[in-house]
């Protein structure tokens, strides 16, 4: 179960930056231009790390001025990469090393996790705003406008009720840990333990920022679509909603992804630092104070990352950007 929720923890919060990552089972998976490495630690306390080369579709393709389709193709990947280090950290853990891993129960778990988050997030809020609000069914901006707000309820929900299990709270460490360290990186300060905890559990370009900002835009881009699907239906169901969201839900990624590339890289500007508050407000939720050991195993994926391209780097202050 525990599995579960954090694949659908990931499908919530991915949203990758140059340097940076995500949080798995008892480690952290950083990517870095060309590669990303997971480190997890052990039951005997080891760091156990794997690590892969990686060149993104975008810039295979030279697609970095396709705006929108980008961001698409950087969810994408970024979903991948995800689900295939969180499952191999799973792996690692004495727990699992008896058993086998089971591909097709690891895709049906996907599929599950998959399917379980967009009943929670998207035909959930569109079934409850029709039945307790047929008045409004065809009215677009006000069905969005309480759907959305449903959906930042639900949302807010599931995440306060999921801190509260002991393993997730140790999966919110290691997320702090990584924000720690890609702080550390980006200052241009030695990378270690105790400069790396003098940093922020908090930072702009988290996952938890995207997810809410998607849950905003979806509010104005949804109010869009169905309002151009009632110039050819006299009536939008909620079956038409779903069908619709669920077709348009790469185009509101992509346009959460421009929207947080702006933002992340004008945090001087006071205007996006305001509209940077809310997704750091929640990072007090899906990050907690990571212990010097678990900051340790950000810090070694970081380095094994990097590898030895990391003495290119060391020293020098950064401003990560979004992927892609």
């Amino acid at each position: 179960m525990y599995l579960i929720y954090s694949k659908i923890y990931l499908l919530l919060m991915k949203s990758a930056i140059l340097v940076g990552g995500q949080a798995v089972i008892d480690g952290v998976m950083m990517r870095v231009p060309g590669a990303y490495a997971t480190a997890v630690r052990l039951s005997d306390q080891t760091i156990h790390f794997q690590k892969h080369q990686f060149v993104s579709i975008i810039e295979k393709h030279q697609l970095q001025k396709l705006y929108f389709i980008r961001g698409m193709i950087h969810l994408y990947e970024s979903m991948r990469i995800g689900y295939s280090t969180l499952d191999w950290s799973a792996l690692q853990q004495e727990e699992s090393k008896t058993t086998q891993s089971n591909k097709i129960v690891d895709i049906a778990m996907t599929i599950f996790s998959v399917l379980l988050a967009l009943t929670l997030f998207l035909f959930l809020p569109i079934f409850l705003t029709t039945f307790f609000f047929q008045e409004i069914v065809n009215s677009p901006l006000y069905f969005n406008l309480i759907s959305g707000g449903m959906r930042i309820v639900i949302f807010l929900t599931y995440l306060i009720s999921i801190s509260f299990l002991s393993d997730v709270k140790v999966l919110f460490q290691y997320h702090g840990a990584e924000h720690k360290t890609v702080y550390n990186f980006e200052s241009g300060q030695n990378l270690d333990v105790k400069n790396a905890q003098s940093f922020p559990t908090q930072h702009p370009r988290c996952g938890t920022s995207f997810v809410f900002i998607i849950m905003l835009i979806t509010i104005f881009t949804y109010t869009i679509i169905d309002s151009i699907a009632l110039l050819f239906i006299n009536e939008l169901t909620h079956f038409h909603r779903i069908l619709f969201h669920i077709t348009c839900l790469p185009l509101v990624a992509g346009i959460g992804y421009e929207v947080l590339k702006l933002l992340s890289k004008n945090q001087n500007n006071f205007i996006c630092r305001v509209f940077s508050k809310p997704g750091l407000w929640l990072q007090n939720i899906t990050t907690n104070q990571p212990t010097d050991q678990q900051v340790e195993v950000a810090i070694y994926a970081l380095e094994k990352a990097f590898g030895d391209d990391i003495k290119k780097y060391t020293g020098n202050k950064y401003t990560a950007d979004a992927i892609g």
